[in-house]
C-alpha cells in the first residue's frame, strides 16, 4: 500500500509538472501572439491600418486563453493566422496608400509636365510669331530701302542727264563764243590791216627837199 501510494503521488506530481509545462507553454504562445499584435498596433506607420483584422486577432488570442487542452492546437493555429493576417492586411493597406500617393504624385507630375509642355509650346509659338514678324519687318525695310535706292538711282540718273544736257549746252555756248571770238579776231585783224594799208600810201611818195643856195662872194 505504501508503494502504491508512492506511485500515485509520483504520478500526480508528474501530471502536475506536465500541466505546469503546458501552462507555461500556453503563457509563452499567448505572450508571443500578444507581443506580436502589440508591436503591430504600436507601429507608427502600420498601427492605424487593418484595425478590424487586429480586433479579430485579439479575439482569437482571447479564445486561445479560454480553450481547453483538446481545442488548444486549433485555437493556437487560428490565433497565429489571425495575427499574421492582421500584419499582412496592415502592410497591404500601407502599400496601397503609398501606391495611391505615388499615383497622385505621378498624376501631378504628368500634369506639371503637361503644363510645362504647354507653356513651352506657347513660348515657342510666340517666338515663331515674333521671328516671322521680324522677318516681315526686315523684308519691308529691305523693300523700302530698295525703293529708296531705286528712287535715288533714278534721281541720280535724272541729275546726270541734266548735268549732261547742261554740259552740252555749255559746250555749245563755248563753241559759239569761240566762233564769235574768232570772228571778232578776224574782223579786228582785217581792220588793223586796212588801217595799216591806209597809213602807208602817203608815206611812199618821196618829199622833194630844196637845195640850199650857195652865195658867191666876189674876190678882188
Amino acid at each position: 500500500m505504501k508503494r502504491l501510494g508512492n506511485m500515485l503521488a509520483a504520478a500526480a506530481l508528474a501530471l502536475a509538472m506536465i500541466g505546469a509545462a503546458h501552462a507555461r507553454q500556453d503563457d509563452i504562445d499567448i505572450n508571443r501572439l500578444n507581443g506580436s499584435l502589440d508591436q503591430l498596433s504600436n507601429d507608427p506607420t502600420l498601427g492605424h491600418y487593418a484595425l478590424s483584422e487586429q480586433a479579430r486577432a485579439r479575439d482569437a488570442i482571447t479564445r486561445l486563453t479560454q480553450a481547453g487542452r483538446r481545442e488548444r492546437p486549433h485555437a493556437l493555429y487560428l490565433a497565429e493566422r489571425r495575427v499574421d493576417l492582421a500584419k499582412t492586411a496592415a502592410q497591404l493597406q500601407d502599400a496601397q496608400i503609398k501606391l495611391n500617393q505615388l499615383d497622385r504624385e505621378h498624376d501631378q507630375i504628368q500634369l506639371a509636365n503637361s503644363q510645362r509642355e504647354a507653356e513651352m509650346a506657347r513660348l515657342e509659338l510666340a517666338r515663331q510669331r515674333l521671328q516671322n514678324q521680324l522677318a516681315q519687318e526686315e523684308a519691308a525695310r529691305l523693300q523700302q530701302q530698295g525703293l529708296e535706292y531705286s528712287q535715288a538711282a533714278d534721281q541720280a540718273r535724272a541729275e546726270a542727264e541734266r548735268a549732261n544736257k547742261l554740259a552740252a549746252a555749255q559746250s555749245k555756248v563755248a563753241r559759239a563764243a569761240r566762233r564769235e571770238a574768232a570772228l571778232a579776231a578776224q574782223a579786228a585783224k582785217a581792220m588793223r590791216a586796212q588801217m595799216e594799208d591806209g597809213s602807208a600810201a602817203p608815206a611812199s611818195a618821196p618829199v622833194e627837199k630844196k637845195k640850199p643856195v650857195k652865195k658867191h662872194h666876189d674876190q678882188h
